[in-house]
């Protein structure tokens, strides 16, 4: 699920479906939110927030009220009943039940203010029309964009360290809302088998034992008790608001607790599970790791040391650029004629970072053999290799 938030004026309600589905979920605000305060409240405005996910996401106004509601609240809607496996609307539940319980300076979400699970609705604290971490990155201000990075990576690093040891709680609470417990591991193993194989037949490239070795390791980190914290799974930049208090998150739908390391790669690979990512300028990536350690480090003391951190971070990163290759690479356009911006030319670059970085921890075998793959990779996409700034930094 992904909300505009940052467009002005009324951008009203469509016709049809959509003008039903606004309605739909008025109504459950108004349901839960008088059951909450044991007397009618009323919201009108209605404004479509064109959430992308199984939720209509709607902004109203509340005409009055005799309580300390804000002026206006976003509700979320879930009105279809779930497939099997995960609950996207009780794992949002959750999610927020979660945050709203920390206090405000640790809570790095909108605070939930009511929600029903017979009616799958959420009613939320309006953040206002607040531009997204995507908005800078496409603006054309790269000190806001450095900015905002840096805040996003403080945030990151706070949220995990304000849910570390709160796994039990995340579950009780799942549970209580008829939500099975979501892990990480179901298809990973099947994932990372697939992708030795699929190297070898696209770029003719074998993988090493000790390689492979590294990938089995990295998987294990991924799914060890240590470092575990809660995360929103979807970090993507159009999923993330910079307020005057910092980079807050949306979208918790996927959200669960693993290990923050699963996360923090993403601070070497920025948004790189997101199809529009693109690179950012030399140094920022190591900016954004430094703010996100001076968060967690009083949590996980271990990461005070360079070398720890530099370790575990490279296991993270080799995990999360060898899943992405086993999603992506058979389906990858591995020709000359490549669009300049383009997901292959990100392939060559997060190949590249991962032997640059397993080189600096001694990770021999698998930084000669990223390197071979960003080079193959490369020399088949030619003059469109490198991959583009984004347009805040060009």
């Amino acid at each position: 699920m992904t909300v505009d938030t940052s467009s002005t004026g009324d951008a009203g309600v469509g016709a049809g479906a959509e003008q039903l589905a606004v309605a739909a979920a008025v109504a459950a605000g108004e349901s839960v939110l008088s059951r909450r305060f044991g007397s009618a409240i009323t919201l009108v405005s209605p404004e479509d927030l064109a959430g992308s996910g199984p939720a209509t996401v709607v902004r109203a106004r509340v005409v009055s009220s005799s309580f300390a509601l804000p002026r206006t609240l976003v509700i979320k809607h879930y009105p279809d009943q779930p497939a099997a496996g995960a609950d996207p609307f009780a794992q949002e539940a959750v999610s927020y039940q979660l945050f709203t319980a920390l206090a405000p300076d640790e809570r790095m979400c909108p605070e939930l203010l009511a929600h029903d699970g017979r009616d799958r609705v959420l009613v939320l604290e309006d953040l206002g029309r607040t531009p997204t971490l995507e908005d800078k990155l496409y603006a054309r201000d790269s000190r806001a964009a450095e900015r905002a990075l840096l805040s996003w990576a403080r945030s990151l690093g706070r949220l995990h360290a304000s849910t570390a040891g709160r796994e039990a709680d995340f579950n009780a609470l799942l549970r209580r809302l008829g939500g099975p417990a979501k892990t990480e591991s179901g298809g990973v193993d099947e994932l990372c088998a697939r992708v030795p194989p699929l190297i070898q037949e696209r770029l003719g490239i074998p993988v090493p034992d000790e390689v492979r070795a590294q990938v089995t390791a990295a998987l294990d980190q991924s799914r060890a008790a240590g470092f575990r914290a809660f995360s929103p799974v979807e970090l993507s930049p159009d999923n993330n608001l910079v307020t005057g208090q910092g980079v807050r998150f949306l979208d918790f739908e996927y959200g669960c607790v693993r290990s923050a390391l699963v996360d923090a790669a993403h601070l070497r690979l920025p948004f790189a599970s997101w199809p529009d990512a693109l690179a950012l300028p030399a140094g920022m990536s190591e900016a954004m790791i430094a703010a996100w350690r001076a968060e967690v480090v009083s949590t996980w003391p271990a990461l005070a040391d360079d070398e720890v951190l530099a370790t575990h971070l490279t296991a993270s990163e080799l995990l999360r650029v060898w899943l992405i290759t086993g999603e992506e690479l058979s389906s990858l356009n591995l020709s000359r004629h490549a669009a300049p911006v383009s997901r292959e030319a990100a392939f060559v670059t997060w190949w590249r970072d991962l032997a640059k970085h397993a080189g600096y921890v001694r990770m021999t075998a698998l930084s000669e053999f990223a390197a071979r793959v960003a080079a193959a990779l490369a020399a088949r996409l030619g003059p469109h290799a490198d991959l583009a700034f984004y347009p805040a930094f060009r």
